[in-house]
């Protein structure tokens, strides 16, 4: 493997592993949820704050969850797109 090859592949891996630290927050109705996602598209975390819930409505509160869930992902795929497009210009020619 060619010696530019090798540093693609590390600054592949080093923008993979600067995702996985990249933490997006997103909150649905009025902070009535919170969702954390990472630049890898996993949810680090979900904060439910028990004032904004109505326990006689908890599609609603699904509803929130669905809604920030849905916004992190969004996000957090806009922001991995944007650190790995200068990267993927050299991925042609490494065969993959």
């Amino acid at each position: 493997m060619a010696l530019n090859q090798m540093k693609m592949l590390n600054d592949l891996r080093k923008a993979q592993k600067d995702l996985a630290k990249e933490i997006i927050e997103v909150e649905a109705g009025d902070g009535a949820v919170v969702v954390q996602v990472n630049g890898e598209l996993k949810v680090v975390s979900v904060k439910i704050d028990p004032e904004y819930v109505d326990l006689e409505d908890i599609e609603q509160l699904e509803h929130w969850i669905e809604i920030a869930i849905r916004d992190g992902m969004a996000k957090a795929q806009e922001i991995a797109a944007e650190k790995m497009k200068p990267l993927m210009g050299g991925l042609g020619n490494l065969g993959l």
